[in-house]
């Protein structure tokens, strides 16, 4: 196989197992090294020795490279590969979920380019993929100016167009800021497909000016998913953080009014909203995004984790948007523009 792909396939494995971030960068780095190398040169590096000799190739990606252009299936790749999902339940729910509303790549703070993720989403059997970086105020996580946004919205329009059976989407995580307002211009956000509205900062604002804040923001016309709506934190190399504080009611009585879905966020370290509040958003009438908020290819397959949380809730999936098919997504994400 490709040693390069077979690179990138050992990152993806290590990813989706939440994997330390050096381990994942390894496999990765080597695979750039290499990708743009044509098979014989490859094949002559690996015999005259001069490829041992690179930097950035260590024994364990050097073993995979070998094995690869030998025409084997390295041993490695081949131990990390399965069918297993991420989760025991939801599997029923899972297998009805076409896309996903929020993803980042390394131009703001993933890890992998914008064409990496897609690939992945694409093999991962996504029918559509948001792609979500952030907006410029969180400067922590290289926010996207109006600028950088046009930009990568060109990227974005082209990588979109080398799928036959697979839409590659505009998007982003706009930060709510303190007021309410959406971290980015009415001109740019008119321009995306999907808009996620999160809370990033302040996060213990007092519960009626962060009630008031997130309504705003949910009643801004732009905003299709309220994300990680409390921001806590329950596990992860990042500690633990207490949820926010505001009155779920009338934020969900907001989302319910404007069409807005309120994120499942798979994210093992967020599981945001907690069971209670997902009661209170299907009591109100709220629609849902599961999404996985991934910052690498393998965290594509966090799905898993929150199909299994949404079927344990009894969210039925007609009121899950990243169910539907990619014209009726679309044709809900403008309605309101």
């Amino acid at each position: 196989m490709d040693a390069a792909e077979a690179l990138n396939e050992i990152g993806f494995w290590l990813e989706r197992q939440l994997a330390v971030t050096y381990k994942v960068e390894a496999f990765r780095k080597a695979a750039a090294i290499i990708e743009d190398l044509s098979q014989d040169e490859l094949a002559k590096r690996l015999e005259s020795g001069a490829l041992k000799r690179t930097k950035g190739i260590g024994d364990r990606t050097f073993s995979v490279i070998k094995q690869a252009v030998e025409g084997d299936v390295p041993d490695y790749l081949a131990d990390l590969r399965t069918d297993e999902p991420l989760a025991k339940g939801g599997a029923e729910l899972r297998a009805t979920l076409r896309g996903d509303l929020h993803s980042h790549s390394n131009w703001s703070d993933g890890g992998s380019p914008i064409e990496e993720m897609a690939r992945a989403a694409h093999w991962r059997g996504r029918e559509y993929q948001v792609l979500t970086d952030h907006s410029p105020r969180l400067t922590v996580a290289n926010g996207l100016t109006a600028e950088r946004l046009t930009e990568q919205l060109k990227i974005v329009a082209k990588v979109n167009d080398s799928y036959d059976d697979f839409r590659f989407l505009s998007g982003i995580e706009v930060d709510i800021l303190d007021d309410g307002r959406l971290d980015q211009t009415d001109r740019m956000l008119n321009k995306l497909d999907v808009v996620v509205a999160s809370v990033h900062s302040k996060l213990k604002m007092d519960s009626i000016g962060m009630t008031r804040r997130m309504v705003n923001a949910v009643n801004d016309p732009h905003t299709n998913v309220l994300g990680h709506c409390t921001g806590r934190l329950v596990q992860g190399s990042r500690g633990k953080r207490d949820q926010s504080k505001f009155d779920a009611k009338k934020v969900f009585a907001a989302c319910a009014k404007n069409d807005v879905a309120v994120e499942i966020n798979s994210r093992p370290e967020r599981q945001d909203p907690p069971n209670n509040l997902i009661a209170m958003a299907l009591d109100a009438g709220c629609l849902f995004a599961i999404n996985t908020d991934a910052h690498a290819p393998g965290q594509l397959d966090f799905l898993d984790y929150g199909a299994e949380r949404a079927d344990a809730n009894g969210v039925p999936a007609d009121r899950i948007v990243t169910t539907w098919p990619v014209d009726k997504l679309l044709e809900w994400s403008f309605a309101k523009r």
